[in-house]
């Protein structure tokens, strides 16, 4: 389920190296049929220790259908722009536990909405070449506020170029920030985040990830 492409980086400029080698993997294509999405989330137990949480939900009624917990070491600095080194090594072994394999990964982080265009979205798809995108809480770029209907959006920009969406889930909230993780195109995963908030800002399968992560001793 994943692929082998690098080992994981001791230093920064190993990191950036590796975001640079990687980035032309990433398609931005029509997803195929999503019948289930994984969440992704990590809880932090001190300043290294890490939870993460990955929780499969059927799209159509929402219900979890597998989910996996591992523990792990960040064994990467925190370093703006390189967060997926700390957080992907932990969270791509609790989706090797899963015994459903995801349609999709719906990362609590950023994809193409990035300095090197291949934010966390962007290197978990890759690595496991599994349809993938980014719903931050926290806008990487510039934007205006979208209407408030639910279902607004306005493009997110980084260096003149729209690398995302603020996307409007619930009226009269904040926005979340949706862009490209991998063999995925924008409407579709703004459509997607949608399905997955029918009542909160933040989609269920976020939701359901940050819960069983937090649950654990």
């Amino acid at each position: 389920m994943i692929r082998d492409l690098h080992e994981w980086p001791k230093t920064e400029a190993e990191a950036v190296a590796i975001q640079e080698r990687l980035r032309p993997l990433v398609r931005v294509e029509d997803p195929p049929q999503v019948r289930t999405a994984a969440g992704l989330d990590v809880a932090y137990r001190d300043e290294d220790e890490i939870v993460a949480a990955v929780t499969v939900l059927d799209v159509t009624t929402l219900s979890v259908v597998d989910s996996a917990v591992v523990r792990g070491k960040a064994e990467f600095p925190y370093v703006p722009g390189l967060f997926a080194f700390r957080e992907a090594p932990s969270l791509l072994a609790a989706l090797a536990e899963l015994s459903v394999r995801p349609d999709v990964l719906v990362c609590d982080g950023q994809g193409l909405a990035h300095p090197r265009r291949f934010g966390l979205a962007c290197h978990l798809g890759v690595l496991t070449d599994l349809p993938a995108i980014g719903v931050g809480k926290t806008a990487m770029g510039r934007y205006e506020p979208p209407a408030e209907q639910r279902g607004s959006w306005s493009p997110l920009h980084q260096d003149d170029e729209v690398v995302g969406r603020a996307l409007r889930t619930q009226p009269g909230v904040k926005p979340v920030f949706v862009s490209v993780g991998h063999r995925y195109t924008l409407d579709a995963a703004c459509d997607l985040t949608l399905r997955l908030a029918p009542k909160y800002r933040l989609p269920e399968s976020t939701r359901t990830a940050d819960h069983l992560g937090r649950m654990q001793p």
